[in-house]
């Protein structure tokens, strides 16, 4: 659905020539928002330049993009949410993936060790120092 270009009356004594003034559908934005459209994706939608997005939103809603955009796509976002929970109640990777990320959980496996460290090259020694000591031979030979 290609947007409506609406001209501005000129007889307002203004007398500007050149493009027409692109008017933004809010309701359509909104739906773009929502559905995390980037400012570069609804500015093609609506066939005009980033900057012309950029300076609508700040003179019809007194905001920047960045904030309107922040308020808009929060409907997007509960949606998501939403469908992900009634996945994960049929989807294990779903409901692992929830887990982790909205309830801190892990893979990780907590493993206690008590003792001394020794390095694998302290391991080897060790136990050629016993085969020695098995053998009746010493360092020396």
């Amino acid at each position: 659905m290609p947007p409506k270009i609406k001209k501005k009356d000129s007889s307002k004594g203004k007398g500007r020539t050149g493009r027409p003034r692109i008017e933004i559908d809010w309701e359509t934005f909104n739906k773009l928002c929502a559905l995390h459209c980037t400012l570069l994706e609804i500015a093609e939608f609506f066939e005009c330049s980033i900057d012309t997005i950029e300076n609508r939103v700040k003179e019809k809603k007194g905001m920047t993009f960045s904030e309107y955009f922040k308020v808009k796509s929060s409907p997007g976002k509960i949606s998501l949410r939403r469908i992900q929970f009634t996945l994960a109640k049929k989807n294990a990777a779903m409901a692992i993936f929830l887990g982790k990320n909205y309830l801190g959980q892990s893979d990780k496996i907590g493993l206690e060790h008590s003792g001394s460290i020794m390095s694998i090259s302290g391991l080897i020694l060790e136990a050629n120092r016993d085969d020695r000591n098995d053998t009746g031979t010493d360092d020396k030979g």
